[in-house]
């Protein structure tokens, strides 16, 4: 009777293993088509026997666990190829849209605006007293103002698009992030491991980290159960059992690291945006200060891998000044405020100008982990280097960024190369009134000083320029009243201007002591501005000093960059002052004369030196410079589909392992049987 009872007990005991495997095998089928579902199977074991004779006698087998096809290494390389796969994909995508803005071979763009602007100064020098002529390079010009800064444009609305698709990204990156920790709590407490395994709920924490793994660089460290700890590559945790961190994608700030003795209790500042970070050095301990005695401090863009070197190459220095005497450094004015403002070596400042995603912990301060590109272009790997973020990010600072950093530079250089030139020569008629159209934040600032806030200041050469000076009535040349700026009329002979001297002050005192007597100087809106008296019109000639174009006297145009760059009013509203020659040996300009319109016509082939943030200086003609961004463009976008197909094939690659993995799995099953 027992061992028909055992018998029973045998076969319902295998009749429920059995049942399990078959409900186990549809689930299976069932969930074929489930993103994220891994296999399950039954794992069987034998049921303890029972002492006899002649020997145990079995008793059957169970089920002892369902359990999961799952390879740990495996799911560690997908999420790792998934993450790069995700940014060269965000980064492909966005720069088809770039290459677009620089098409040049289906519609006339910037290139052919410049050969056209060119052209006009060539035909002006043929006919320099033609008024057609005069209007029609205005109306090129302005063509190609705009083209610039279109371009300019298009570039920065494509970052501002970034920053949305940034913010929305981190807040997707949350949301998983919270739902992970959410399911390690629920795991903790329905898995037990080889009983209960919950493998349903740790198939949905797969599927989010999978998901997480395309928005940023993500790792895993499984301990079983709950214990499951995601981190970013960089190290920074997100999800540590059923603690959930966040991200906050936050505005342009700054932050301070002070060495142990540092008495500084202020902050630093900055005006402006740019698409680096700062980081700032103190090399020399000093207060912070308008005069004498200030600390120096050098600037890396690239977390202190490098430092902005001067024209010897060495570190560039620059002088820690108060809100009154900002220090420009690149685009960005930084100053420094505080009670106790003694500054130490070995202080660093962090300034940080555009938006950022940060890691966000209960216990420190926001630690910046946006993308940050080195200077030699790789990543910099303390931060996230890959998902969408990162792509999103390294396309909107370093690759749009940079274009928009030689966009500007070629604006920059066209319009200090045409006004350096123009400056110097003379329209159809003399001038009453000469206004400068760049300023300074203060006009007792040397003007070669980084605290001058002059767009030009690193333009300016030891040097002068020449007035000279006409009776209003006859037009006839006062010789007596004309000549070089005097900058030191105690000294004999005449002193010239020294950037790293004299101020916007100085250079009014040097043309009203030089030429009081003909013309008037005066600083308006921290601006020069030069009148002739009454009865008398000037002009003015030569000048090694870069003065009138620094200043923007008698120049063409107005701006900086490709934002701002603009035909001067005064030009647009008389073309006479359009100029065309220049004063001559004999002090006189004729209606002929076609110097000026000749010597610019010939930028048009001249090389000139042309640098931005990340390139060395490089003497090239305007329109090659030009035709290297359109072509790096290009070249950019073919690495980028390069990177993507490789990483594409990556991928495939890891989804075929879980497969191959899953083959080995069954395989081996199949010889247990």
């Amino acid at each position: 009777m027992a061992s028909v009872t055992s018998l029973l007990n045998m076969g319902q005991l295998s009749l429920l293993a059995n049942q399990t495997a078959i409900q186990t095998t549809g689930n299976n089928i069932a969930n074929v088509n489930t993103v994220g579902y891994s296999r399950q199977a039954v794992r069987f074991e034998e049921y303890p026997a029972l002492d006899g004779f002649p020997g145990q006698i079995g008793n059957g087998a169970y089920a002892a666990e369902v359990y999961r096809y799952f390879n740990g290494f495996v799911e560690k390389s997908y999420l790792d190829k998934a993450s790069q796969q995700s940014r060269w994909d965000a980064q492909y995508a966005m720069l088809q849209s770039v290459e677009s803005l620089f098409n040049e071979s289906s519609t006339p763009g910037i290139n052919a605006a410049m050969s056209q602007f060119f052209a006009d100064w060539q035909a002006l020098s043929q006919r320099p007293d033609d008024k057609a002529s005069r209007d029609a390079l205005l109306s090129h010009s302005d063509n190609l103002v705009k083209l610039l800064q279109n371009a300019e444009s298009n570039l920065r609305i494509m970052q501002q698009q970034m920053d949305q698709y940034l913010q929305q990204e981190v807040g997707e990156a949350n949301n998983l992030i919270k739902q992970i920790a959410e399911l390690n709590r629920q795991i903790e407490m329905h898995d037990e491991p080889g009983k209960n395994n919950a493998n349903t709920l740790i198939d949905n924490r797969n599927l989010l980290v999978r998901q997480l793994s395309q928005k940023l660089d993500v790792d895993v460290i499984d301990n079983g159960s709950g214990k499951f700890t995601v981190v970013t590559k960089a190290g920074h945790t997100l999800v540590d059992g059923v603690n959930a961190f966040s991200l906050a994608y936050q505005g342009p700030q700054s932050q301070a690291s002070l060495t142990p003795g540092s008495n500084f209790d202020g902050e630093v500042h900055f005006d402006g945006s740019d698409e680096y970070e700062y980081t700032l050095d103190v090399v020399q301990s000093g207060a912070v200060t308008s005069g004498a005695g200030a600390a120096m401090f050098r600037v890396s863009l690239d977390g202190g891998k490098t430092w902005l070197k001067d024209e010897n190459g060495n570190d560039r220095l620059f002088a820690a000044r108060p809100e009154d005497q900002k220090v420009k450094v690149q685009g960005l004015d930084i100053y420094f405020s505080g009670a106790t403002q003694d500054l130490t070596a070995g202080d660093r400042f962090t300034v940080t100008p555009k938006s950022g995603v940060y890691w966000i912990t209960p216990t420190t301060s926001p630690l910046n982990i946006s993308p940050q590109t080195m200077a030699d272009g790789t990543d910099n790997p303390r931060r996230i280097t890959g998902g969408t973020i990162g792509g999103y990010m390294i396309f909107r600072d370093t690759q749009v960024g940079r274009y928009v950093d030689r966009i500007n530079a070629l604006s920059e250089s066209l319009i200090w190369e045409v006004n350096r030139l123009h400056s110097q020569g003379a329209g159809l008629s003399h001038m009453s009134v000469m206004s400068g159209t760049y300023g300074v934040s203060d006009p007792s600032i040397a003007l070669g000083s980084d605290s001058s806030g002059l767009a030009w200041l690193d333009r300016l050469e030891s040097g002068n320029f020449s007035m000279y000076v006409y009776d209003a009535a006859s037009g006839a040349y006062l010789s007596n009243a004309s000549g070089p700026l005097d900058f030191d009329s105690v000294t004999p002979g005449i002193q010239n201007f020294d950037p790293a001297v004299h101020s916007l002050n100085d250079v009014r005192d040097a043309l009203n002591n030089t030429f009081g007597t003909y013309i008037t100087a005066d600083i308006v809106d921290n601006k020069l501005v030069v009148r002739s008296n009454d009865g008398y019109k000037f002009g003015v000639g030569g000048d090694s000093s870069g003065l009138l174009a620094g200043l923007g006297l008698n120049t063409y145009f107005q701006g900086s960059d490709a934002s701002t760059i603009a035909v001067r009013p005064d030009v647009r509203s008389d073309t006479n002052f359009i100029n065309a020659g220049k004063i001559n040996g004999g002090s006189e300009a004729n209606a002929g004369d076609n110097d000026t319109a000749t010597a610019i016509a010939g930028l048009a082939t001249k090389e000139v030196t042309i640098a931005t943030t990340f390139e060395r200086a490089s003497s090239q003609t305007l329109s090659e410079y030009y035709s290297a961004i359109v072509a790096t463009v290009g070249a950019n976008l073919d690495e980028e589909m390069a990177n993507l197909v490789k990483f594409q094939h990556a991928y495939k690659a890891a989804a075929k392992l879980v497969t191959t993995a899953d083959q080995m799995m069954q395989t081996l099953l199949g010889l247990k049987q």
